[in-house]
């Protein structure tokens, strides 16, 4: 296989937002949980350094070679990981990674992956039906369009593609299986819906196979919880979505947890006893300026959220010792990289 299909360039969406919301700084501690082709690590490294730390993720095994090759200046103080971001918390404690200063999730796909890995991501190739990020999964895009009755098609259609039209979408491919390849779905699909607008009628059908066999939505959900956790005091979680499923998680996730009481308005007192874990940056969702959209027309979809992590007193900090340690967190202190190892000690006691 050759190595051209790994040096293809890759822009960074939203990359001055990104580092301006990470607030990357000489010496942190970062974690790029969607690795792809390394525009942002690159740019996080180059900002953070000297000193910086990055731990790179990517479900992509091509992807982490592309990173490796991309931050081979770095390769002392950066950490690259072919996994899953599901398994985030258990990847930072295997490798001693955490607390950190900022965790980025860019849950868009790289140009490697839309045009070179041959994986059937785009229909803008005739390529096998995968759509896998990691090869070593088991299920493909051709198993869920091939083997699932026609119900089970149209629910992941309108559930993950809110495509109006799933159903007329799952009884054309049922009547036309067996089907193996990106144009042949995507010509099934023209012709049993036609076409209007700009927009390829297979668009949404192809999100949501995607999502479908990644299971991109649950994993999404399970690692916004656990980045939290691995925050330390006024370390920043960026997340960019490029669809109002994934957009909205993300929304709703961040507004829970600035929130204290999240119990439902008719609860006359409060039982919850939810502690807010999180303060907003960006109330006002951050998008592409029309020069970056002119630029990179991909990242036209693309929104920001950010939030800040906070500390509360009711944050496990039982002891004298915790609650010296936390006056010391809330001084911003935390940020040198001496007291890393006071606060990892205070976190796994959490």
């Amino acid at each position: 296989m050759s190595n051209s299909r790994y040096t293809s360039s890759h822009t960074p969406v939203l990359l001055s937002e990104t580092l301006k919301t990470l607030a990357v700084q000489p010496g942190g501690r970062y974690i790029d949980c969607t690795l792809g082709s390394a525009g942002h690590a690159l740019s996080i490294m180059e900002h953070a350094s000297p000193g910086g730390q990055l731990l790179g993720i990517d479900a992509d095994p091509e992807a982490i070679d592309a990173a490796r090759k991309k931050l081979k200046d770095y390769q002392e103080t950066v950490l690259l990981v072919n996994d899953n971001f599901v398994n985030l918390q258990s990847i930072c404690i295997k490798h001693d990674f955490f607390p950190v200063h900022g965790i980025l999730l860019d849950l868009g796909l790289s140009s490697m992956q839309l045009e070179e890995n041959r994986r059937g991501f785009s229909f803008q190739h005739d390529e096998p039906l995968d759509m896998r990020f990691n090869p070593a999964q088991k299920i493909t895009a051709a198993d869920i369009v091939n083997t699932s009755p026609e119900e089970r098609l149209a629910n992941i259609f309108y559930t993950y593609g809110e495509e109006i039209h799933s159903r007329r979408i799952a009884r054309e491919i049922v009547n036309h299986r067996p089907l193996e390849t990106t144009l042949q779905l995507a010509k099934l699909i023209e012709h049993a819906v036609g076409r209007r607008g700009k927009i390829h009628p297979a668009t949404k059908t192809f999100q949501a196979l995607r999502i479908a066999v990644n299971h991109e939505l649950e994993n999404l959900e399970s690692v916004l919880k656990q980045a939290v956790e691995l925050l330390g005091y006024e370390g920043r979680l960026v997340v960019i979505s490029y669809h109002s499923l994934e957009d909205r998680i993300v929304k709703q996730f961040m507004q829970k947890e600035s929130r204290g009481c999240i119990c439902p308005p008719e609860t006359p007192v409060c039982i919850c006893q939810h502690s807010p874990s999180l303060r907003m940056i960006n109330k006002k969702v951050i998008i592409p300026s029309a020069a970056e959209i002119s630029q990179n027309p991909r990242s036209r979809s693309a929104k920001l959220r950010a939030a800040e992590r906070i500390i509360t007193p009711g944050d496990s900090y039982a002891t004298t010792e915790d609650h010296t340690f936390l006056t010391l967190a809330k001084s911003g202190n935390w940020r040198k990289p001496a007291l890393l190892e006071k606060i990892r000690t205070v976190f796994l006691a959490a």
